[in-house]
């Protein structure tokens, strides 16, 4: 029992870092679910193994936006009492779950990184987005337009930022981390429709 806890352990980086991010549209605003994401620099990464949740509820997919690592397989229940019908037509990941209610026996494997948009063949209201990133360091923004990716290990990162209206993915951000300090970011979005 005790090598696996000092296993465990030193799996813990000793000096970790966070990058701080705030997102914000060309007016100043703060914008929430925003995706931001830190790619490391000259490293692979292994594949999740981890099972994520896009529920149906309401005739609305909970969340709106769900950013998981790639090998990351999504269970997708319908806690609504009709019946839905998931579809993804994304190159990242097309699939299809016909009618159902309750949840599929099997969840959906998302094995290669992107945008996957969601809808339901029902209800053309529902509609959702899964991001695929080959990162374990990714969060949402939240109501403020901050978030911040904690437990960063040291070296260079590229730090991304994607969000559903925007027109152009904003200059990706370089942040080197050498030890527990904390980087700042800012990004600025611009939205369809807007200037």
């Amino acid at each position: 029992m005790r090598p696996l806890v000092l296993s465990l352990l030193l799996a813990v980086p000793l000096s970790a870092g966070t990058i701080d991010v705030r997102v914000q549209d060309a007016h100043g605003a703060a914008v929430k679910d925003a995706v931001v994401y830190a790619v490391p620099e000259g490293r692979a990464l292994p594949l999740a193994k981890r099972t994520a949740v896009m529920d149906q509820k309401n005739r609305m997919f909970i969340p709106h936006v769900l950013v998981i690592q790639t090998g990351t397989s999504v269970r997708f229940p319908n806690s609504d009492d009709i019946r839905h019908h998931v579809y993804s037509f994304s190159p990242a990941k097309p699939f299809q779950l016909p009618l159902y209610k309750g949840t599929p026996a099997s969840p959906v494997l998302f094995d290669k990184p992107g945008v996957v948009t969601l809808g339901c063949n029902i209800h053309d209201q529902m509609n959702a987005f899964i991001i695929v990133v080959d990162t374990p360091y990714f969060d949402r923004t939240g109501g403020d337009g901050h978030v911040a990716l904690r437990d960063i290990e040291p070296g260079r990162y590229v730090v991304h930022v994607w969000y559903p209206d925007m027109r152009d993915e904003p200059r990706p951000g370089n942040v080197t981390i050498s030890g527990s300090e904390r980087a700042d970011l800012s990004f600025v979005i611009h939205a369809h429709g807007h200037p």
